[in-house]
């Protein structure tokens, strides 16, 4: 069988009813429960070349990334990293580029981190990635307002850094063959809403990834440590490739 690598999403980590809020506490125990195991995390760019290279992946790897930038990743699930030793690639949404700089606009009415706190991380060994400027769907914009949302999210993102920005995330996953021609023209990988494992056969530029909304519970935390992990994946994907038959997508 292929190697198979889990990549881990996140968007918020607090108590709200939210559909990606994912609840702190269920957080600190899912990263202690998988470290007491052996687990450690790759950064994500690292794990795409090592299956580029054909080398192997190191056993009980996983790989951890947020979307968005809500502060609340800062407050909660940094401390958490810290504690455990992992890494992770934050995704930043990081607005229209004519507003305020201190801290990345509201994104659906949440607060989100500020340039310190992400410079903060950084310093840690937390990376950043690309998120758009403004969130939108991708797909429904025209080419040049997607390249624009795209590059110049990056551009932003690398000045206050100081460093390249090698990964990107699609805003709500959603990609095309537009977008994700773009992003193979700035970036070293990008990742959708496409839900599985990682594997040499993965298109390095339309990566799967394991929404944390199929992992709410300390049961389905625990599949993590499981062989049934995978084929759990598996399942939980059919409806949704029935629902996107449906849709049109």
């Amino acid at each position: 069988m292929s190697p198979r690598l889990p990549v881990l999403t996140f968007h918020k980590i607090d108590e709200s009813p939210s559909v990606i809020s994912f609840p702190p506490e269920l957080f600190g125990n899912f990263m202690e429960k998988l470290t007491r195991n052996g687990y450690r995390t790759l950064n994500l760019t690292d794990a795409v070349e090592i299956f580029h290279r054909g080398a192997p992946i190191p056993e009980k790897a996983f790989v951890l990334t947020f979307d968005d930038g809500y502060r609340s990743v800062f407050r909660e699930a940094f401390p958490v990293m810290k504690r455990h030793g992992l890494t992770a690639t934050v995704f930043l949404t990081v607005g229209d580029p004519s507003g305020p700089g201190g801290r990345l606009p509201p994104l659906d009415g949440s607060e989100m981190l500020s340039w310190a706190e992400v410079l903060e991380m950084r310093d840690e060994g937390i990376s950043f990635g690309a998120h758009t400027l403004t969130h939108p769907d991708l797909t429904r914009l025209g080419e040049e307002k997607t390249e624009y949302e795209i590059v110049k999210s990056k551009e932003i993102i690398e000045g206050v850094l100081g460093e390249p920005v090698r990964s990107f995330a699609y805003p709500y996953g959603r990609y095309d063959e537009r977008s994700m021609g773009i992003a193979g023209r700035f970036f070293d990988c990008a990742c959708s809403d496409e839900l599985g494992l990682i594997t040499p056969e993965s298109n390095r530029f339309a990566l799967e990834r394991v929404d944390a909304y199929y992992l709410k519970n300390e049961r389905l935390t625990g599949l993590m440590l499981s062989r049934l992990f995978p084929y759990y994946v598996r399942l939980r994907n059919v409806p949704r490739k029935i629902l996107r038959r449906l849709a049109g997508r």
